[in-house]
Parts: structure tokens; C-alpha cells; sequence
């Protein structure tokens, strides 16, 4: 049986999100988008908001385990600016009248299933300077 990596998970994780978005009725736009040296996880488009969506996925063995691990905690400053880079680098390949957003889709997985326990959409939480909100 193939070992399952982070990169594996994190793929999950994306294709769950993506679907997820799907249901709240966004249209994606794109995903995995290499923008310089930096990607974008997805591109959707929610209403009048173009939104740029880091998804971040953690693995848990047990509910009680949620309180304390946040997957959205991974999204650091660094992370955020860089971003917030690619962004800017999409919107001036692709114009658009859209209004901008940069959001995370928290994705929390069994550890055991690797089937979702909760999906968490964050819309704006962070800001174009790259500072949380």
C-alpha cells in the first residue's frame, strides 16, 4: 500500500475545498495557478469578488484535537505576502471588475479515513498588505 505524503493530503484537501466552494455556488476560475514563483490554490469567483483561496489541511485522530490545531494557522505572514504577490501578479495577467478577496479553506481530516470531519471557509481573512484580520 503507497505511504500517503503531506502533498498527498494537501491535494485532498484542495479537491475537497474546491468542491466545497462549488457548493456555496462559486465558479472556479483556476487551480493550482503558478503565478512567478509563487501558486495560488484556487481562483473562484463568489458573486462580485474574485477570491485568491489558500487552502491549508490538517489530519486528526480525534474531534477534541480541532480546539487545539487550527489549519489555518499555517497561513504565517510569509505566507500571506506571498500571496498577496501572486495575486497582484494574476489580476494584472487577468483584469477584471471583480473585487478582490484573499480567503483560506480550513480542511480538517480523519487521520485514520482521510475522510473530511470539517471544511472551514474563511472569506477575507487577510488583507492585501498581507496583515490578518
Amino acid at each position: 500500500m503507497k505511504q500517503i505524503t503531506t502533498k498527498d493530503i494537501g491535494r485532498l484537501g484542495e479537491k475537497l475545498a474546491a468542491r466545497q466552494l462549488r457548493r456555496q455556488r462559486c465558479r472556479i476560475l483556476a487551480k493550482n495557478r503558478q503565478c512567478g514563483k509563487n501558486e495560488l490554490d484556487l481562483v473562484v469567483r463568489d458573486g462580485s469578488y474574485i477570491a485568491f483561496v489558500e487552502v491549508k489541511t490538517l489530519t486528526f485522530s480525534a474531534e477534541a484535537d480541532m480546539a487545539e490545531r487550527r489549519p489555518s494557522l499555517a497561513v504565517d505572514q510569509a505566507k500571506r505576502q506571498r500571496t498577496v504577490m501572486a495575486m497582484r501578479r494574476y489580476l494584472r495577467e487577468h483584469p477584471t471588475k471583480l473585487i478582490p478577496r484573499l480567503d483560506v479553506v480550513e480542511v480538517y481530516l480523519d487521520r485514520e479515513t482521510l475522510k473530511p470531519i470539517r471544511i472551514h471557509h474563511i472569506p477575507g481573512a487577510f488583507g492585501a498588505d498581507g496583515s490578518s484580520y
